[in-house]
C-alpha cells in the first residue's frame, strides 16, 4: 500500500514539481469558482482531487475514504465559508486559508499535527453544517454531525497506538449526535456559531487534549483539574446564559 501512494504522490522531480502546481491551483480556481457564483463546481474540484482514493483495489476503497475524510471535510467547510463571505477580500483570506492547510498542516504526520488536523476539521465542519443547512430536518443533523465527530476522532487516534480507537470514535460520534438532537430542538446561534458546533468544539478540544498530555506522559493531576474546570465553566456559561426562548442569538 505504501509503494502505490509514493508511486501516485511523487516527492522529487518534476513530478512532485508539478503535483504541486495541481495543489496550489485548486484553491485558486475554487475562489474563482465562488466569485462567478459556480460553487457546484467548485465542490466537485474537491472530489476531483481525491481521485486518488480510488486508484487501489476496491478493498481499500472504505479505508482511503476514512483516510481522507477530514481533508474533504475541511476543504468542503472552506469552500462554505468563501460562498457565505460577502467580499473578495474575506473569500481571499479563506483561499489563504485553504492554501495554508495544504501546503503546511494536512501534510503533518507527527502526533500534534495529526491532532491538530483533527481539532480543525471537526470546528470547520460542525461550523459549516449548521452554517448551511441549520435549518434541515434534525435528522440531518444527527447523522451529519456523527459523521463529522467519527471520522475527526478516527483520524485523530491515527498516530497513536489505541487499541480502542474505533471504539472511542464510534462514542464520540453518538454523543455528538445525541448533543445536536437533544439542542436542535432549541438551535441557537451565536453570530455564525452553533451552540452544539460550540460546545463540541470545547469538549473536543479539552478531551483531546486530555488525552494528548496523558500519552506522552505530560498530564499531571493539576493540569488534568484544570482542563475539567474550564470545560465545565464554559458549558455551564453556555447553558445557564442562552436565551432558551424559540429564537437566534
Amino acid at each position: 500500500m505504501r509503494q502505490i501512494t509514493s508511486k501516485l504522490k511523487p516527492r522529487s522531480g518534476f513530478a512532485h514539481v508539478f503535483h504541486l502546481l495541481l495543489t496550489l491551483l485548486l484553491p485558486i480556481l475554487i475562489f474563482i469558482l465562488v466569485r462567478i457564483d459556480f460553487a457546484q463546481l467548485g465542490l466537485a474540484l474537491i472530489f476531483l482531487s481525491k481521485w486518488r482514493m480510488f486508484a487501489v483495489r476496491p478493498r481499500h476503497w472504505p479505508a482511503n475514504v476514512r483516510a481522507n475524510a477530514v481533508d474533504i471535510m475541511v476543504g468542503i467547510s472552506l469552500l462554505i465559508f468563501m460562498s457565505h463571505s460577502e467580499t473578495a477580500s474575506w473569500q481571499l483570506v479563506w483561499a489563504a486559508a485553504y492554501t495554508i492547510w495544504l501546503f503546511f498542516i494536512k501534510p503533518g504526520s507527527k502526533v500534534l499535527m495529526v491532532s491538530t488536523q483533527a481539532m480543525i476539521a471537526q470546528f470547520c465542519g460542525l461550523i459549516a453544517l449548521f452554517l448551511t443547512w441549520g435549518g434541515s430536518p434534525l435528522y440531518v443533523l444527527v447523522l451529519t454531525s456523527w459523521l463529522i465527530c467519527y471520522f475527526t476522532a478516527r483520524h485523530f487516534f491515527t498516530s497513536f497506538d489505541e487499541p480502542l480507537a474505533r471504539l472511542f470514535a464510534y462514542f464520540w460520534g453518538y454523543f455528538a449526535a445525541a448533543l445536536v438532537w437533544l439542542l436542535g430542538h432549541w438551535l441557537l446561534f451565536y453570530g455564525v456559531l452553533a451552540q452544539p458546533a460550540l460546545l463540541l468544539t470545547v469538549l473536543g478540544f479539552g478531551l483531546s487534549g486530555l488525552y494528548y498530555l496523558e500519552e506522552s506522559d505530560r498530564l499531571s493531576v493539576l493540569l488534568r483539574r484544570q482542563f475539567i474546570f474550564i470545560m465545565i465553566a464554559i458549558v455551564m456559561v453556555v447553558l445557564v446564559f442562552s436565551d432558551w426562548g424559540d429564537k437566534a442569538l
